[in-house]
């Protein structure tokens, strides 16, 4: 979100305590960087009028959020590092929900339920229901019967379509259907389908998506009596290694909220569709708890021939050859700082290190199996900045409203750290807020 500091900060984390003031540089994050950094990392397809209102609209949806009953606590650990007894906060996000996804959601649904709303579980939705008005409500299938609800609006936040393999094959491409899910199986499509057959417009970067390194070994779909425990975003920190033994992207190209969300593709291109993060004793401690949960593919040596050697499908004399390059290349009178784009990098590999490039040198040495995991998808519906969902010739479809990673057009190529849940945020307030009026509008009209 926006921020000028600890004061917006405190707005939303009243109980900051003095301590954590006092040891932390929440610095700022201004609109401009933030419609900058959206713009850098789609290189610049992003649209316009959809970033503009996310980034102006973040703050005050927090804040609403907070007044609906969530709690927010700050970000430490991700998105700022303790170095030299201090934390700096880096790339805008400075504060999560308590308890993170699972924490949201129940705040939310206990804001629901403190507000009467009906939530229907084991219930499919097919279809859009089409009348004079436009949009008048959805057919469902429940315990195999099929019902029609009427509405006077209809709110479409169903996700995109990274479970369906069949759509990640056709539209992402081939080797799609091999990525890991990270979240739920039911993210199938059938929102942005249903809306395209009601007659919405398809919008975004139908080939692109959020993809992160993820454990090669994870379930095929997220599991929901499991925190998620799967992520593997300690990179930059990290040599990435293929199958040939060989490094292949540049692991300290930019803050982790900036690189994360594309190199999973990357992952998915190499050989076998999986990698190794492989760290020496240096850097162990900036790992997230991630790297220590179980079922987490890992191996450890005091020697890199010892390490390679319990590494699956790794060439092992490439291997040793990429470490000695990659040691001897480090800019070894740079200082190391986690907090900053340090410029300690490496000088004429084929790849070179921008970043926190530190030799892989002190034991003990570690090695994280990864592949791709997929988080969501960057095609979907058009919409306009009040949420309507428009048809082909830029129209809106009356009673149709959108927000989520059903939109369209946000995001391309990559995607900034925590901004998703801020576009599914904003926009979801103003859904529910158009949507409310437009009943109300239809209402009038029939009376």
């Amino acid at each position: 979100m926006v921020h000028h500091g600890v004061e917006t900060v405190k707005t939303v984390v009243p109980d900051l305590s003095k301590g954590e003031i006092e040891n932390t540089d929440f610095g700022e994050y201004t609109a401009e960087a933030y419609l900058d950094d959206l713009g850098r990392v789609t290189q610049w397809y992003c649209d316009p009028d959809l970033a503009e209102t996310v980034v102006r609209q973040s703050t005050g949806t927090v804040q609403w959020l907070h007044g609906c009953g969530v709690r927010f606590v700050p970000r430490f650990g991700r998105y700022a590092f303790k170095h030299e007894g201090k934390f700096k906060f880096f790339g805008g996000t400075v504060v999560e929900a308590a308890g993170g996804g699972r924490g949201l959601v129940q705040a939310e649904y206990k804001a629901a339920e403190k507000h009467g709303i009906e939530i229907r579980y084991r219930t499919q939705a097919i279809a859009l229901l089409r009348g004079r008005a436009g949009i008048e409500g959805v057919r469902v299938v429940a315990g195999g019967v099929e019902e029609e609800i009427r509405a006077k609006a209809v709110v479409l936040a169903s996700g995109g379509f990274e479970a369906n393999r069949e759509w990640r094959t056709r539209y992402l491409g081939p080797g799609w259907e091999m990525a890991k899910v990270r979240g739920t199986r039911y993210n199938t499509g059938d929102g942005i389908r249903m809306a395209l057959d009601a007659g919405a417009q398809a919008y975004g970067q139908w080939s692109g998506c959020h993809s992160v390194s993820w454990e090669r070994y994870a379930p095929d779909f997220g599991e929901i009596d499991r925190p998620v425990t799967m992520s593997r975003n300690g990179y930059p920190f990290s040599l990435m290694i293929n199958a040939d033994g060989k490094r292949f992207v540049d692991e300290g190209a930019d803050f982790r909220n900036y690189t994360y969300a594309k190199y999973g593709r990357v992952v998915l291109e190499q050989p076998g569709s999986y990698a190794w993060h492989v760290f020496d004793s240096q850097v162990e401690h900036l790992l997230h708890e991630e790297y220590r949960s179980r079922g987490t593919t890992k191996v450890v040596a005091n020697t890199l021939e010892e390490l390679v050697a319990k590494m699956e499908d790794v060439n092992p004399s490439q291997f040793l050859r990429t470490v000695r390059e990659f040691n001897a290349a480090v800019k070894r009178d740079v200082t190391f700082n986690p907090n900053i784009k340090d410029g300690k990098g490496t000088t004429g590999l084929a790849i070179d290190k921008s970043n926190w490039a530190n030799p892989i040198e002190k034991p003990p040495f570690s090695a994280y199996a990864v592949t791709c995991g997929i988080t969501f998808t960057f095609g979907g519906l058009k919409i306009d900045t009040s949420t309507r969902v428009l048809d082909i010739a830029d129209a809106p479809l009356p009673g149709l409203f959108a927000a989520g990673e059903l939109v369209g057009g946000l995001f391309y190529y990559n995607y900034p750290g925590s901004s998703g849940l801020m576009a599914g945020s904003v926009f979801g307030r103003i859904a529910g807020r158009e949507a409310a009026s437009h009943a109300r509008g239809a209402q009038s009209k029939a009376a």
